[in-house]
């Protein structure tokens, strides 16, 4: 399980550093793809087989089926974790995810989440403000 949030820097070749915390759990490689809202979706590879046997169970008839694994699945590439502990992220995910200086490094459950610092901010501040409502309107979530 991920978990945390950790501040780090993307260097001029896209690289960027995997918190310790996360590394034994995503294992050497792993599978990084575009995500929603704008940031990148990190997967150990057994919990990338299983979301990718969900996706392969969208229905081929519809359209937004279709758009969303065409979405999810052209943007994935296997990333491995060098002996620094850092990634390098193919330029078009960097591009998708707007990555510059200041990158925010998430741990989401069954996923890590690589965000631009100023995007995530934005991101969290609006969130922030209806957390409460959004928890509300969660059907039968319990904490």
């Amino acid at each position: 399980m991920f978990m945390g949030e950790y501040r780090h820097s993307i260097d001029a070749k896209g690289r960027i550093i995997i918190p310790a915390k996360f590394r034994e759990n995503l294992g050497d490689t792993f599978v990084l793809t575009r995500g929603l809202d704008q940031c990148l979706f990190g997967y150990p590879m057994d919990e990338w087989k299983t979301i990718e046997e969900k996706i392969k169970s969208l229905p081929l008839t519809k359209k937004d089926a279709r758009a969303f694994s065409r979405f999810f699945f052209s943007g994935a590439t296997e990333c491995e974790i060098d002996k620094q502990g850092r990634v390098n992220i193919p330029s078009t995910l960097i591009q998708y995810a707007k990555l510059e200086k200041e990158c925010v490094v998430l741990g989401v459950s069954n996923r890590i989440e690589i965000w631009s610092k100023e995007i995530w901010e934005e991101y969290f501040n609006d969130s922030e403000q209806s957390f409460s409502e959004i928890a509300e309107n969660l059907i039968d979530f319990h904490l």
